[in-house]
């Protein structure tokens, strides 16, 4: 196996791992992946998103950000923000229910422009999507010398496979979904998580 071959199973393998864990951006992902929603644009957008920040982090502007203090500090407060008022509409759509199900035939209930913006919001305004692509990445790249692109190229790659696997990957419980009751539970869920994300950040201001 070549040694580049390695820097990119191994960057592939960080890449996956980092972003395997449940959070706000990925709960949004599952969410559209399960209505049907856009779900090209989401998943392309994240994974995009991931992709430039990880480029960041391996050109080695990872060491900067650590050292520019106030900047953690602002992205924690606007995700906190972020995710408390999308915590709340989530818990408020659980309590009136406003779910119908999974229609046959995939209405979208939320405009595209909509759609992009969340996501936009849920991958810039997240404060553990820098800390894992430009600083932990950047951090780990700088242990392929000479091999960086090749570590790169493997967490872009695990980044656009992981999101696409997970949005058009729900379709396969997607009959759960087609009773109102279970969306109410589902956005009770995701209420519960981004306040619960929000609590971790504000924790660490």
């Amino acid at each position: 196996m070549s040694l580049h071959l390695s820097a990119l199973l191994q960057g592939f393998f960080v890449g996956f791992g980092l972003i395997l864990a449940i959070g706000a951006q990925n709960a949004f992902v599952l969410r559209q992946g399960l209505r049907g929603e856009h779900v090209a644009l989401v998943c392309f957008t994240c994974a995009f998103s991931d992709a430039v920040l990880i480029a960041v982090g391996v050109a080695g502007f990872g060491a900067i950000v650590a050292t520019l203090p106030w900047i953690d500090p602002v992205f924690r407060i606007g995700g906190v923000l972020f995710l408390t008022v999308y915590g709340i509409r989530a818990w408020i759509s659980a309590w009136r229910g406003n779910a119908v199900g999974l229609e046959a035939s995939g209405s979208s209930a939320t405009s595209w422009r909509n759609a992009l913006l969340t996501c936009l919001a849920f991958t810039w305004l997240n404060p553990h999507v820098y800390l894992d692509t430009v600083v932990l990445l950047g951090s780990v790249s700088s242990g392929f010398e000479g091999r960086r692109v090749a570590f790169a190229g493997g967490a872009v790659i695990a980044s656009f496979t992981f999101f696409y696997l997970l949005g058009y990957g729900a379709k396969l419980v997607r009959p759960v979904f087609a009773r109102p009751v279970a969306w109410r539970y589902l956005d009770a869920f995701i209420g519960l998580l981004m306040l619960l994300i929000a609590l971790s950040l504000l924790r660490g201001l």
